[in-house]
């Protein structure tokens, strides 16, 4: 298997379909061709991105592929320091980096610079063979430490969009604006799960709320994925202008928690559009579970609560994916019971540069808390570690932040637990209120008594003006823990 012919299925049965910027399926696919070679006439072991999104990337993912090596984009907003770091561990390799980038690492043992023009320059060389089985290989995010690099194989890849993806469905006037960075596995499912579709890809360089609704009108965009944080601002923007995107039909967001709330706003504003919430991580090449349009519109309109209550969850396993919810002691739990996210399947990879974190049966341990309901549909309750244990009493930070979500002062809310002389840990609660709003802290912690229970009230709150936020989209408790910590506690 090589993901290079998923683009070759495409440009065989529809070459003359538009792919992305001005090139059909197949002048990307001679553009691929011509990246193989180039990147083969370097003797290069790896090709890297170091850059904002731009319309060449499909070509250099397709291209890394025929020419058998790694396709690794990195953060690029990373600290100097930790951005040599990461690209001399990517050595040696062709880098792609933008004007900006650059300049920041030159100098960098084993780093050979091209531009992207001198990568699609066509050329009689032929691509070799750099024998490598691994098609994509990525850095996790490192906000807790040094970012691991995951290794995404052929096999993985292919699997998960052969058993999610039909071949060539998309219309001809079928396009999707991708805006989440490279260095995100959304950004790479996006890549495969597109072409294999033979949808037309559009590039953001970069997330901007206002440039992203301007976009998906001029570009008559019908599909989209982002991030949490985005759709929040998406909506504001929406809201502000009156726009109503007529062209959207699906929305997917992902790659971290997405409030209840936030949910029922998007519907409300764009009612003909098919929302889909996909779960996934790295390791897993992207999304393992998917909560569909159908089963949001069904959520929102039951009176049953069980029901409405998926519209929560991140839906049921996609297929070719088991999922189970073990206890500490890998037991696994009944329906209902909250324990660590395990996950087996032929994409999973589960692998890194250093060791396969998957055991002996395929299992991988996804560090996240959840649960499943009586019909399949998975709840993450967040971080395996970022459980609040008070007095020996285990608290999920997501429910204490759906309630808070829930009082109309409150426009953003984090909940991270800090350590505490009398009871271990005490909640403690960041907010961001709506412009021209406030509320009291015992007026938020009544809100959370009357509708959870005393325990789990926060004792610290603290008004924000922003979030810590990694560029991806997700809520960096690390460094709230840090600050929150010093903030002395209310006995009252």
């Amino acid at each position: 298997m090589n993901i290079a012919m998923l683009l070759d299925m495409v440009a065989d049965a529809a070459g003359d379909r538009r792919a992305v910027g001005k090139a059909t399926y197949a002048e990307l696919r001679d553009q691929a061709r011509a990246v193989a070679a180039h990147v083969t006439g370097r003797d290069a072991r790896r090709l890297v991105l170091a850059g904002l999104n731009t319309d060449a990337i499909p070509a250099m993912v397709f291209g890394a592929a025929q020419a058998r090596v790694p396709f690794t984009a990195v953060n690029y907003r990373l600290a100097d320091d930790r951005l040599r770091d990461v690209l001399g561990r990517a050595a040696p390799a062709v880098v792609v980096a933008d004007e900006q980038t650059r300049p920041r690492v030159e100098g960098v043992a084993g780093l050979d610079f091209a531009t992207e023009a001198e990568l699609l320059a066509p050329t009689a060389a032929e691509p070799g063979d750099g024998g490598s089985d691994v098609a994509i290989a990525l850095f996790t995010s490192g906000t807790t430490g040094t970012p691991k690099l995951v290794l995404l194989r052929h096999h993985n890849l292919v699997s998960y969009i052969l058993s999610t993806v039909d071949f060539l469905s998309a219309g001809e006037d079928e396009a999707a604006l991708v805006s989440v960075p490279q260095y995100h596995i959304a950004g790479m499912a996006a890549v495969l799960s597109n072409v294999y579709l033979g949808r037309r890809l559009v590039y953001l360089p970069q997330f901007d709320a206002r440039r992203w609704v301007e976009l998906a009108e001029a570009e008559r965009i019908t599909h989209a994925m982002i991030v949490p944080t985005m759709l929040g601002r998406i909506l504001d923007v929406l809201a502000e202008t009156g726009t109503t995107l007529p062209h959207l039909r699906h929305l997917s967001y992902g790659g971290g928690r997405m409030p209840t709330p936030v949910v029922e706003r998007a519907m409300r504003l764009l009612p003909e559009v098919g929302f889909v919430n996909a779960y996934g991580l790295t390791e897993t090449s992207s999304t393992i579970a998917l909560l569909g349009p159908d089963d949001h519109r069904a959520a929102a309109a039951s009176a049953d609560a069980a029901v409405r209550a998926r519209l929560g969850s991140v839906g049921r396993a996609v297929p070719g994916v088991e999922i189970e919810i073990r206890d500490a002691d890998g037991a696994v739990l009944p329906a209902g019971e909250v324990g660590e996210v395990f996950v087996r399947g032929e994409q999973v990879a589960g692998e890194y540069e250093s060791a396969d974190a998957r055991d002996e049966q395929g299992w991988f341990r996804t560090n996240d808390n959840g649960r499943l309901d009586a019909d399949g549909y998975l709840f993450i309750e967040g971080r395996a570690d970022d459980v609040i244990v008070r007095g020996g009493e285990n608290m999920s930070p997501g429910e204490i932040e759906d309630v808070l979500f829930r009082h109309p002062a409150v426009a953003e809310v984090a909940v991270v637990g800090v350590p505490d002389v009398e009871w271990g840990e005490t909640v403690a609660a960041a907010v961001v209120f709506h412009k021209g709003c406030k509320a009291e802290p015992d007026e938020l912690r009544a809100w959370v008594k009357e509708r959870l229970r005393s325990s789990r009230a926060p004792s610290i709150v603290v008004e924000k003006d922003a979030l810590p936020y990694s560029e991806t989209g997700k809520l960096l408790r690390r460094v709230l823990r840090a600050e929150l910590a010093a903030v002395p506690a209310d006995r009252g």
